[in-house]
């Protein structure tokens, strides 16, 4: 057995064991879900459920990969190095989630962290995440084309808010994804699963561990996230995911790819600007609700029909990235 898959069954094991001793830490909180008034009746059963729980993911990859670091610092130093800034990336997203979680659960503060902070504190993190992939690591700017199977070489000037987009844009797509018991643990499973294999393809070593790592961690959350949910991800969790998500896809230069392989985060964003759009422009409708699982939700479909949809949809989609590359 390779280490890679070692360290996805030890994260798998920790994160298990650490939603066994969180989850009732967080219901005697009572850090429960806010369900909205408008959303879906079938939702309002879910109040008071254990949110924040995004924070078992994230102490178990940050365990884990602390492990590959001790690991690899005497057999591989460089490796090693490399596993830190995608790790501080994915904490620092992280983090800024845990702040908004527990100012509105914990501290009762419905607004949470201002939007303004939110957004300054993720941009500042995604600069310098990308400024030390740019001069850090000398990974460049050039950037894989999938359909023409060929890098550009953009000019930094272009790289840096293209990157900033692509992050901030991944984070956003992730959180939205979040609405279902197990949709959004489910289909980032399938997309670092993607990812990895991508990095498997091109040798590159630290991302085959820090995606092994995370796609454990993700699978153990899932034990407590599927339905009926035992606990939700929040922010906390959500963030963190965009922030493993597109820092890797960012790392292995195909940042293009995830409008393919991550096309159910793609299509909840668009549905949610094609909803705000017209109904300020007609008034109307053209979703029963935004995101679009809720719309499906709300035809009559069940939770884990949605997210087994989803989830074929995403494999699909990956199984396609991965033969255009």
């Amino acid at each position: 057995m390779d280490f890679q898959t070692k360290m996805l069954i030890i994260s798998f094991a920790i994160t298990v064991a650490l939603g066994i001793i969180i989850v009732p830490i967080l219901r005697k909180l009572k850090v429960g879900q806010i369900e909205r008034d408008d959303g879906p009746e079938s939702h309002l059963k879910k109040q008071g459920t254990p949110t924040m729980g995004g924070i078992i993911i994230m102490l178990g990859i940050i365990i884990v990969t602390i492990i590959a670091y001790v690991y690899y610092k005497t057999k591989d130093a460089e490796l090693a190095k490399n596993l830190l800034p995608i790790l501080g990336l994915t904490i620092g997203f992280g983090l800024i989630g845990f702040i908004d979680d527990f100012k509105k659960l914990v501290l009762k503060n419905t607004k949470g962290l201002k939007p303004s902070l939110k957004i300054l504190g993720l941009l500042l993190i995604s600069v310098m995440f990308i400024l030390y992939l740019i001069k850090g690591l000398n990974i460049g700017t050039d950037t894989y084309i999938p359909i023409l199977k060929e890098y550009i070489v953009l000019p930094i000037w272009c790289y840096i808010p293209f990157a900033i987009l692509v992050i901030l844009g991944t984070t956003n797509a992730v959180n939205l994804t979040d609405g279902i018991d197990g949709l959004s643990s489910s289909v980032c499973t399938i997309i670092i699963t993607c990812l990895t294999v991508i990095a498997t393809m091109l040798g590159v070593k630290e991302i085959i561990v820090y995606g092994a790592i995370a796609i454990g961690a993700v699978l153990g959350f899932l034990m407590f996230n599927i339905y009926p949910a035992r606990t939700f991800m929040g922010d906390t969790g959500s963030l963190f995911l965009g922030g493993v998500v597109s820092g890797i896809a960012l790392y292995l230069k195909m940042p293009l790819i995830l409008l393919l392989i991550a096309i159910i985060p793609v299509i909840e964003t668009i549905s949610v600007i094609i909803q705000v759009t017209c109904f300020k422009k007609t008034g109307k409708r053209v979703f029963k609700m935004a995101p679009i699982h809720h719309h499906f939700e709300l035809s009559g479909w069940k939770e884990n029909k949605v997210v087994i949809a989803f989830s074929v949809v995403t494999l699909i989609a990956c199984i396609v990235g991965l033969q255009i590359i």
